[in-house]
């Protein structure tokens, strides 16, 4: 199964607003690849540059080794979900897939498959604009599952999602990534590219900031950071400062330092009597991750 995205020094723009910025990267198979960043990075536009639907002012971007106009059956190789687009409300479910199979070269029966897939066989017959969302997205997802491809671009796939049809969603991708499928997601909440990608893309203004394993990345942004569990979190944060360290409140009874090792912090705490649960080294949350690269990123630049 030959499934790889590429993006090869991608440039577009909309008049004088800079949509992609000389953007890089490859999604490989056999895992889940996040693409994040906040509204207006780029990720919508470089999903609409890989499907044919923008052209590029610069660059390639190719599906299996070949741009998308290049594909004999679209849906065979590649399947997508795209924010924004909707069939017809009064269509019926199985009717609009079983349409999209016709006008492929698909059998019929393709549609019943990818509904039992979704769990959609129950909602098959009913109009397309009385499903809840969660069930209009599990829709969206058996449509870019038709043709049974090799490549996945969705769009913003939890949108609409309660937790229950979120944790079914997350088992899929990843069960489809491992069936040696390369699977693209985008996001604007970190939290969910953490919980669900293997590797993550992030990208702001329509630049890369990063290209990585999701625990390669966590890695390289925790080092030197320690996390301290403590009930007394104003003695702990003046005693640490004292000692020349940076401290950061967290959530709950956490704090986060910097500038010292945990051996260290351990001696500061103890010397100075304050009472502590736990020292270890801190895990960062991808939200975290990017606003650290994005810091990087801006101290980086000139005045």
């Amino acid at each position: 199964m030959d499934a790889t995205i590429e993006v090869r020094g991608l440039r577009k723009r909309y008049g004088t607003a800079v949509a992609l910025d000389d953007l890089t990267f490859t999604v490989s198979p056999g895992h889940v690849t996040g693409f994040g960043g906040p509204a207006g990075a780029g990720k919508t536009t470089t999903l609409r540059v890989l499907l044919g639907l923008e052209r590029p002012d610069r660059g390639m971007a190719l599906i299996s080794g070949r741009q998308y106009r290049e594909l004999r059956v679209p849906l065979r190789e590649a399947g997508a979900v795209l924010w924004g687009t909707a069939p017809h409300p009064a269509c019926r479910a199985r009717t609009h897939l079983r349409w999209l199979a016709q006008s492929n070269g698909l059998p019929a029966t393709r549609a019943g498959e990818v509904l039992e897939l979704t769990g959609l066989s129950a909602v098959a017959k009913r109009a397309i604009g009385t499903l809840d969302p969660a069930s209009r997205r599990r829709l969206d997802l058996a449509a870019a599952l038709l043709g049974d491809p090799p490549v996945l671009l969705l769009d913003e796939p939890f949108d609409g999602l309660g937790p229950d049809d979120a944790t079914w969603l997350r088992g899929l991708l990843r069960e489809l990534a491992a069936q040696g499928r390369a699977v693209l997601i985008t996001s604007r909440t970190m939290r969910e590219l953490e919980e669900t990608a293997e590797h993550v893309v992030v990208v702001t203004r329509g630049r890369l900031l990063a290209d990585a394993p999701l625990k390669d990345l966590l890695a390289a942004v925790s080092d030197g950071l320690v996390a301290v569990h403590t009930s007394h979190r104003e003695e702990a944060i003046t005693v640490l400062a004292h000692a020349g360290a940076t401290v950061t409140a967290g959530g709950g009874d956490e704090i986060t330092v910097s500038g010292l090792p945990a051996d260290r912090v351990v001696s500061v705490l103890s010397e100075g009597v304050v009472p502590f649960s736990g020292v270890s080294e801190h895990r960062p949350s991808l939200e975290e991750a990017y606003l650290e690269l994005t810091r990087k990123t801006a101290e980086q630049v000139p005045a």
